[in-house]
Protein backbone atom coordinates (compact mmCIF):
# COMPACT_ATOMS: atom_id res chain seq x y z
CA UNK A 1 0.00 0.00 0.00
CA UNK A 2 1.64 3.21 -0.65
CA UNK A 3 2.57 5.77 1.57
CA UNK A 4 3.23 9.44 1.66
CA UNK A 5 1.32 12.21 0.59
CA UNK A 6 -1.83 12.26 -2.52
CA UNK A 7 -0.07 12.86 -5.82
CA UNK A 8 -1.87 15.82 -8.08
CA UNK A 9 -2.97 12.61 -10.23
CA UNK A 10 -4.70 10.36 -6.97
CA UNK A 11 -6.63 13.84 -6.07
CA UNK A 12 -7.74 14.13 -9.75
CA UNK A 13 -8.77 10.37 -9.54
CA UNK A 14 -10.53 11.41 -5.88
CA UNK A 15 -12.35 14.11 -8.08
CA UNK A 16 -13.47 11.40 -10.66
CA UNK A 17 -14.72 9.03 -8.09
CA UNK A 18 -16.62 11.67 -6.41
CA UNK A 19 -18.38 12.95 -9.77
CA UNK A 20 -19.39 9.19 -9.91
CA UNK A 21 -21.25 9.02 -6.75
CA UNK A 22 -18.54 6.74 -5.75
CA UNK A 23 -18.31 5.89 -2.32
CA UNK A 24 -15.20 6.59 -0.10
CA UNK A 25 -14.14 2.84 0.65
CA UNK A 26 -14.06 1.86 -3.22
CA UNK A 27 -12.43 5.42 -4.20
CA UNK A 28 -9.86 4.09 -1.65
CA UNK A 29 -9.04 1.00 -3.17
CA UNK A 30 -8.88 2.38 -6.46
CA UNK A 31 -6.12 4.05 -5.45
CA UNK A 32 -4.94 1.31 -2.73
CA UNK A 33 -4.96 3.67 -0.11
CA UNK A 34 -7.03 4.05 3.52
CA UNK A 35 -10.19 4.94 3.50
CA UNK A 36 -9.21 7.32 6.33
CA UNK A 37 -7.04 8.78 3.72
CA UNK A 38 -9.77 9.35 1.16
CA UNK A 39 -11.98 10.87 3.92
CA UNK A 40 -9.85 13.28 5.27
CA UNK A 41 -8.47 14.58 2.31
CA UNK A 42 -12.23 15.39 0.96
CA UNK A 43 -13.42 16.87 4.42
CA UNK A 44 -11.10 18.90 4.69
CA UNK A 45 -11.01 20.43 0.87
CA UNK A 46 -14.53 21.65 0.79
CA UNK A 47 -16.42 18.01 0.81
CA UNK A 48 -17.59 15.81 -1.70
CA UNK A 49 -19.71 18.67 -3.49
CA UNK A 50 -17.02 20.81 -3.63
CA UNK A 51 -13.80 19.03 -4.04
CA UNK A 52 -11.60 20.46 -6.38
CA UNK A 53 -8.01 18.21 -7.23
CA UNK A 54 -6.03 21.24 -8.51
CA UNK A 55 -7.11 23.49 -5.72
CA UNK A 56 -6.70 21.01 -2.91
CA UNK A 57 -3.59 19.90 -4.44
CA UNK A 58 -2.59 23.65 -3.97
CA UNK A 59 -3.90 24.00 -0.49
CA UNK A 60 -1.66 20.73 0.73
CA UNK A 61 1.07 22.60 -0.78
CA UNK A 62 0.41 25.38 0.92
CA UNK A 63 0.22 23.68 4.19
CA UNK A 64 3.38 21.93 3.97
CA UNK A 65 5.41 25.26 3.03
CA UNK A 66 3.37 27.34 6.28
CA UNK A 67 5.20 23.88 8.32
CA UNK A 68 8.86 24.17 6.78
CA UNK A 69 8.35 27.77 7.36
CA UNK A 70 7.94 27.85 11.35
CA UNK A 71 10.83 27.68 13.77
CA UNK A 72 13.66 25.15 13.61
CA UNK A 73 12.67 22.06 16.30
CA UNK A 74 15.78 20.26 17.95
CA UNK A 75 17.11 17.43 15.93
CA UNK A 76 16.53 14.00 16.85
CA UNK A 77 13.55 14.61 18.94
CA UNK A 78 9.60 15.39 17.98
CA UNK A 79 8.82 18.76 19.40
CA UNK A 80 7.62 18.78 22.90
CA UNK A 81 4.33 21.50 24.05
CA UNK A 82 2.83 21.54 27.58
CA UNK A 83 2.83 18.52 29.44
CA UNK A 84 5.85 16.86 27.86
CA UNK A 85 3.26 16.40 24.47
CA UNK A 86 4.43 15.62 21.08
CA UNK A 87 3.21 18.56 19.12
CA UNK A 88 2.98 17.22 15.89
CA UNK A 89 1.15 14.07 17.42
CA UNK A 90 -1.59 16.86 19.01
CA UNK A 91 -1.60 18.49 15.71
CA UNK A 92 -2.53 14.89 13.96
CA UNK A 93 -5.15 14.11 16.73
CA UNK A 94 -7.19 17.15 16.21
CA UNK A 95 -6.96 17.07 12.58
CA UNK A 96 -8.76 13.39 13.47
CA UNK A 97 -10.97 14.90 15.67
CA UNK A 98 -12.37 17.69 13.15
CA UNK A 99 -12.68 15.42 10.31
CA UNK A 100 -15.02 13.09 12.64
CA UNK A 101 -17.28 16.13 13.50
CA UNK A 102 -17.58 17.30 10.18
CA UNK A 103 -18.37 13.64 9.13
CA UNK A 104 -21.44 14.00 11.64
CA UNK A 105 -22.43 17.39 10.56
CA UNK A 106 -20.90 19.86 11.45
CA UNK A 107 -18.84 22.90 8.50
CA UNK A 108 -15.20 22.24 8.40
CA UNK A 109 -15.11 25.69 10.38
CA UNK A 110 -17.57 25.42 13.23
CA UNK A 111 -15.84 21.66 13.84
CA UNK A 112 -12.14 23.09 13.58
CA UNK A 113 -13.34 25.70 16.42
CA UNK A 114 -15.19 22.96 18.73
CA UNK A 115 -12.36 20.58 18.32
CA UNK A 116 -9.91 23.70 19.70
CA UNK A 117 -11.75 24.04 22.92
CA UNK A 118 -12.06 20.53 23.10
CA UNK A 119 -8.41 19.97 23.51
CA UNK A 120 -7.71 23.27 25.24
CA UNK A 121 -5.89 23.27 29.10
CA UNK A 122 -6.61 26.57 29.91
CA UNK A 123 -9.67 28.12 31.49
CA UNK A 124 -11.45 29.37 28.34
CA UNK A 125 -10.10 30.15 24.86
CA UNK A 126 -10.78 34.07 23.33
CA UNK A 127 -11.65 34.75 19.53
CA UNK A 128 -7.71 35.93 18.99
CA UNK A 129 -6.08 33.10 20.18
CA UNK A 130 -8.86 30.99 18.02
CA UNK A 131 -7.80 33.13 14.85
CA UNK A 132 -4.22 32.65 15.98
CA UNK A 133 -4.60 29.22 15.91
CA UNK A 134 -6.07 28.21 13.18
CA UNK A 135 -4.58 30.78 10.92
CA UNK A 136 -8.62 32.24 9.87
CA UNK A 137 -10.16 35.82 9.82
CA UNK A 138 -12.03 36.77 13.03
CA UNK A 139 -15.65 36.21 10.63
CA UNK A 140 -14.87 32.79 10.56
CA UNK A 141 -14.39 32.31 14.06
CA UNK A 142 -17.43 34.30 14.93
CA UNK A 143 -20.07 32.46 12.82
CA UNK A 144 -18.54 29.04 13.91
CA UNK A 145 -18.34 30.05 17.55
CA UNK A 146 -22.48 32.13 17.25
CA UNK A 147 -23.39 28.48 15.73
CA UNK A 148 -22.07 26.36 18.79
CA UNK A 149 -23.36 28.94 21.45
CA UNK A 150 -26.64 28.47 19.26
CA UNK A 151 -26.81 24.55 19.55
CA UNK A 152 -25.40 24.74 23.39
CA UNK A 153 -22.23 23.45 22.51
CA UNK A 154 -20.18 26.12 24.45
CA UNK A 155 -20.90 29.06 26.77
CA UNK A 156 -19.54 32.83 26.97
CA UNK A 157 -17.92 34.58 29.68
CA UNK A 158 -15.75 37.90 29.85
CA UNK A 159 -12.75 37.94 31.56
CA UNK A 160 -11.14 40.91 33.91
CA UNK A 161 -9.97 42.75 30.78
CA UNK A 162 -13.81 42.67 29.24
CA UNK A 163 -12.86 39.96 26.45
CA UNK A 164 -15.02 36.80 25.88
CA UNK A 165 -13.55 34.06 26.14
CA UNK A 166 -15.47 30.59 24.93
CA UNK A 167 -15.67 27.62 27.51
CA UNK A 168 -16.49 24.00 26.73
CA UNK A 169 -18.28 22.33 30.12
CA UNK A 170 -17.26 18.76 31.61
CA UNK A 171 -20.99 17.56 30.77
CA UNK A 172 -21.21 19.30 26.92
CA UNK A 173 -21.42 15.98 26.10
CA UNK A 174 -24.57 15.40 28.10
CA UNK A 175 -26.27 18.74 27.34
CA UNK A 176 -25.77 18.24 23.63
CA UNK A 177 -27.23 14.86 24.07
CA UNK A 178 -30.80 16.77 25.96
CA UNK A 179 -31.18 19.07 23.38
CA UNK A 180 -30.92 15.93 20.50
CA UNK A 181 -33.40 14.04 22.60
CA UNK A 182 -35.75 16.93 22.98
CA UNK A 183 -35.09 17.46 19.17
CA UNK A 184 -36.20 14.07 18.72
CA UNK A 185 -39.33 14.58 20.68
CA UNK A 186 -40.67 17.63 18.47
CA UNK A 187 -40.37 15.21 15.82
CA UNK A 188 -42.96 12.66 17.42
CA UNK A 189 -45.12 15.98 17.74
CA UNK A 190 -45.19 17.24 14.41
CA UNK A 191 -45.46 13.71 13.13
CA UNK A 192 -48.36 13.42 15.61
CA UNK A 193 -50.08 16.60 14.55
CA UNK A 194 -49.90 15.30 11.14
CA UNK A 195 -51.75 11.95 11.73
CA UNK A 196 -54.88 14.30 12.76
CA UNK A 197 -54.41 16.19 9.85
CA UNK A 198 -54.28 13.59 6.94
CA UNK A 199 -56.30 11.03 9.18
CA UNK A 200 -55.27 8.30 11.08
CA UNK A 201 -56.82 5.25 8.31
CA UNK A 202 -54.90 7.19 5.55
CA UNK A 203 -51.61 5.71 4.30
CA UNK A 204 -49.84 8.46 5.22
CA UNK A 205 -51.38 8.82 8.61
CA UNK A 206 -50.21 5.21 9.61
CA UNK A 207 -46.71 6.14 7.95
CA UNK A 208 -46.38 9.26 10.48
CA UNK A 209 -47.90 7.48 13.65
CA UNK A 210 -45.31 5.41 13.49
CA UNK A 211 -42.79 7.74 13.46
CA UNK A 212 -43.86 9.75 16.28
CA UNK A 213 -44.09 6.24 17.64
CA UNK A 214 -40.63 5.49 17.22
CA UNK A 215 -39.55 8.85 17.82
CA UNK A 216 -41.29 8.82 21.09
CA UNK A 217 -39.91 5.88 22.32
CA UNK A 218 -35.95 7.27 21.09
CA UNK A 219 -36.33 10.31 22.61
CA UNK A 220 -37.81 9.05 26.11
CA UNK A 221 -35.20 6.16 26.00
CA UNK A 222 -31.77 8.60 25.08
CA UNK A 223 -33.55 11.13 27.77
CA UNK A 224 -33.58 8.30 30.61
CA UNK A 225 -29.99 7.07 29.50
CA UNK A 226 -28.10 10.39 29.34
CA UNK A 227 -29.82 11.36 32.95
CA UNK A 228 -28.40 7.91 34.02
CA UNK A 229 -25.02 8.12 32.98
CA UNK A 230 -24.93 11.62 34.34
CA UNK A 231 -25.48 10.46 38.16
CA UNK A 232 -23.06 7.98 37.68
CA UNK A 233 -20.51 9.96 36.12
CA UNK A 234 -20.60 13.28 37.39
CA UNK A 235 -22.10 12.32 41.12
CA UNK A 236 -18.93 12.80 43.50
CA UNK A 237 -18.53 10.01 46.46
CA UNK A 238 -19.12 11.07 49.50
CA UNK A 239 -16.00 11.56 52.13
CA UNK A 240 -15.60 9.32 54.50
CA UNK A 241 -16.28 9.84 57.84
CA UNK A 242 -13.25 11.10 60.24
CA UNK A 243 -12.67 8.23 63.00
CA UNK A 244 -11.72 10.38 66.17
CA UNK A 245 -9.54 9.04 68.71
CA UNK A 246 -11.85 6.49 71.00
CA UNK A 247 -13.70 5.17 67.70
CA UNK A 248 -15.95 8.11 67.62
CA UNK A 249 -16.78 9.34 64.29
CA UNK A 250 -16.50 13.07 63.64
CA UNK A 251 -20.33 14.11 61.60
CA UNK A 252 -19.91 14.60 57.84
Amino acid sequence: MPGGRLTQQERRQIALGLADSLPYAEIARRLDRPTSTVTREVLRNGGPTAYRADLAHRATEHRAHRRKQSPPRGAGAPAQGRHGRDDEAVRAYEESFTTLLMQQGLPRMTARVLTCLFIADAGGVTAAELVQRLQVSPASVSKAVTFLDGQGLMRRERDERRRERYFVDDDVWYQSTIASARGIAQVAETARQGVGVLGRDSAAGVRLENIARFSDFISESVLRAAEQVRDLLYTKPEAEPVVRQGGDRAPG
